[in-house]
C-alpha cells in the first residue's frame, strides 16, 4: 500500500458512493412505476395477442364481477358514464375506449356498456384480455 504525501493530489475518484446512489434511485424508480398502475383489478379473460388501442387519451371502462362500472378508477352508473363520455367526446371527437370486464361478469353488463358506446357514436372500442399463454 502506498502512502500519499500531504501535498500530492489524488489521481483516482472513488465512485462507490455514486454507484450506491444510482442503485437506490433505480430501486425507487422501479417501485414507483409499478405502484402507479391505474384501474380496478379484474380477472381478464384470455385471448390471442393483438395490437393494443391503449394511448394517452384512452378511456378505460371496467366492469367488475358484481356489475359495478368504473371509468378509469372512478365508480359510475350507466347514466354518469354516458355524461362523462359525451363530455370527453366534445373535447376529442374520436378517442379510443378500452372495455375491461371480469371473466365472471354477467354478459348483460358488458352488453349494456357496449350498447351505450354505440349510442354515443364511439367506434374505437377495444376489449382488454390476458395474452394467451402457450
Amino acid at each position: 500500500m502506498q502512502v500519499r504525501s500531504a501535498g500530492k493530489p489524488y489521481d483516482e475518484i472513488n465512485i462507490t458512493p455514486m454507484l450506491d446512489l444510482a442503485y437506490v434511485l433505480l430501486v425507487i424508480f422501479i417501485i414507483m412505476t409499478t405502484a402507479t398502475v391505474q384501474g380496478q383489478k379484474v380477472n381478464l379473460p384470455k385471448a390471442s395477442a393483438a395490437p393494443s388501442l391503449a394511448t394517452q387519451t384512452t378511456k378505460a371502462i371496467t366492469v367488475t364481477n358484481d356489475g359495478k362500472i368504473f371509468l378509469d378508477t372512478i365508480p359510475v352508473t350507466l347514466s354518469e358514464l354516458r355524461e362523462r363520455l359525451i363530455q370527453q367526446q366534445a373535447l376529442t371527437p374520436q378517442f379510443p375506449v378500452v372495455l375491461r370486464g371480469d371473466a365472471q361478469t354477467q354478459y348483460q353488463s358488458i352488453m349494456d356498456v357496449l350498447d351505450l358506446l354505440g349510442q354515443i357514436g364511439l367506434t374505437q372500442v377495444g376489449l382488454a384480455t390476458k395474452p394467451l399463454v402457450k
